[in-house]
């Protein structure tokens, strides 16, 4: 139980710190300048010279590779509710890493998904 709370830990902020820094990265590189083939492709050139971009990349994938060790360990209708914790990492992130500004009504969603994440982590513990 405690390598699991470990590798639902490690996903959870690997994930949430992999989407914050693409976000801070994709921001440094702007809006795409329309579906054309020039303007992806400036858009991609501009991803790629960015750190955060990299960095969120690889936090990703450490997320990713933890979800698979948790499926290995844990069933899948645990699994999943639980990534929601990033949900709330990620507002939390929002609001005091990247200076969002979150609306009482996304605060009252975070607080719905984290009752809804407790709820399947106390039901797992009662089995």
């Amino acid at each position: 139980m405690i390598l699991s709370g470990s590798l639902v830990l490690l996903m959870v902020l690997a994930g949430t710190g992999g989407q914050l820094a693409l976000s801070r990265g994709m921001k440094q590189v702007g809006e795409v300048g329309g579906l054309s083939f020039a303007g992806l492709a400036r858009t991609v050139a501009g991803a790629l010279r960015q750190p955060w971009v990299y960095a969120g990349l690889s936090l990703d994938a450490v997320a990713f590779f933890s979800m698979l060790a948790l499926f290995t360990r844990e069933d899948f209708s645990v699994v999943v509710p639980v990534t929601a914790l990033s949900y709330v990492t990620g507002t939390f992130g929002a609001r005091f890493l990247l200076g969002e500004h979150v609306c009482w009504r996304r605060w009252a969603g975070t607080l719905l998904v984290a009752t809804g994440v407790t709820l399947t982590i106390l039901e797992r513990a009662g089995q």
